[in-house]
């Protein structure tokens, strides 16, 4: 498979776990608090994941562990403004807004935050757009609309307006994660869950919320981890290799996946929307897939870690002995060069136009 429909299917796995969740939920967690649920889901894929890293560090050599990517210290601000952003004042501004707007209102305001993210993202960090990227777009928030419309709901509530705001706190999240997106995803996506589960069940906690029993707390920290830590996992990746307006695009289908879930868990006959929602997610994904950004860019000095292989873009050598295994981690510096190639706005393409 084509490296860019590898990136996208890893943005589309992403939306897909993470759409998962919300009927996966319904099933299992129907009586819990919000804040209660949003800590045991966050709070299972910080720790899941940190499992995964003891188990994955125990399995490398001296060697490996010594080039491993580590977050440096010019980083560190970028992801603790993303953990503050996505991890807690998100998750809090969302249960707060649906303590008291519509369920049907919340759902549609929701679509909003891959909005937010591309807006940011073209505007402030000045990710290339072109009218094909922009329609996509376009088509996959009117597909989550479409999805989410239910008549007489969109009124304009205080609850309404803090789901608002949770999602420009997702899309502050978004762009600030692509900042450190070069490093161990799985380090990054498992701070966030640690960070966001211990705020959230604290809240729920001091609100007089009780924990659940086991069987249901295990439960709801399996399904945070596949639906949060392994899709954001995903997520990460597909950062690194996509940018932060397009994965947000195609993580933007999640409510798709859920609905289609939903009604596999509980059979009924699709409804039309659904279908037309399905319709516009898809031509979005379509106009997406199909781009082809290429022109003349030249690449400035550029020092940083991360997996990799000896592409056109990694000519370097090294200063320790090297067993020709590939791909390897280990600090490497980008000499400068200039080329014409098909690429997106990836940790090597984020040139200004």
């Amino acid at each position: 498979m084509h490296a860019r429909h590898n990136a996208a299917f890893t943005a589309l796995l992403a939306a897909a776990l993470f759409g998962a969740t919300t009927p996966l939920a319904k099933t299992l967690l129907g009586t819990l608090s919000p804040f209660m649920v949003a800590g045991l889901f966050y709070l299972g894929s910080g720790v899941g994941l940190a499992i995964g890293i003891v188990i994955q560090r125990l399995r490398r050599t001296a060697k490996e562990r010594q080039n491993e990517s580590r977050i440096q210290v010019a980083e560190v601000p970028w992801l603790l403004g993303a953990i503050a952003a996505g991890g807690v004042a998100g998750p809090a501004l969302l249960m707060l807004g649906l303590s008291s707007a519509p369920a049907a209102t919340s759902s549609l305001l929701l679509n909003l935050e891959g909005v937010f993210t591309a807006v940011i993202a073209w505007v402030v960090f000045r990710e290339n757009v072109d009218v094909q990227i922009f329609l996509g777009m376009v088509a996959i928030v009117a597909g989550g609309v479409v999805l989410s419309w239910q008549p007489g709901g969109t009124a304009v509530s205080p609850g309404a307006l803090l789901v608002v705001a949770a999602c420009v706190a997702w899309a502050v999240d978004n762009n600030l994660t692509r900042k450190v997106s070069a490093n161990d995803a799985m380090v990054i996506a498992c701070l966030k869950g640690l960070a966001a589960g211990s705020v959230n069940l604290s809240i729920a906690l001091l609100l007089g919320a009780h924990l659940p029993g086991v069987g249901k707390m295990a439960a709801a920290m399996l399904t945070g981890f596949g639906g949060y830590g392994v899709s954001l996992v995903l997520f990460v990746v597909a950062l690194r290799n996509l940018g932060t307006a397009r994965t947000g695009a195609y993580f933007s289908v999640a409510p798709v996946f859920g609905v289609a879930l939903s009604f596999f868990l509980w059979p009924e006959v699709p409804s039309l929307s659904f279908w037309i929602a399905a319709v516009l997610m898809a031509s979005g994904i379509w106009l997406h897939i199909r781009e082809r950004h290429e022109h003349p860019h030249t690449h400035e000095i550029l020092d940083h870690i991360h997996r990799h292989r000896h592409d056109e873009h990694h000519q370097h050598t090294h200063d320790f002995d090297w067993d020709s295994e590939e791909p390897h981690t280990h600090p490497h510096q980008h000499a400068p060069i200039t080329h014409t190639h098909a690429h997106f706005p990836d940790i090597h393409h984020r040139h200004i136009h």
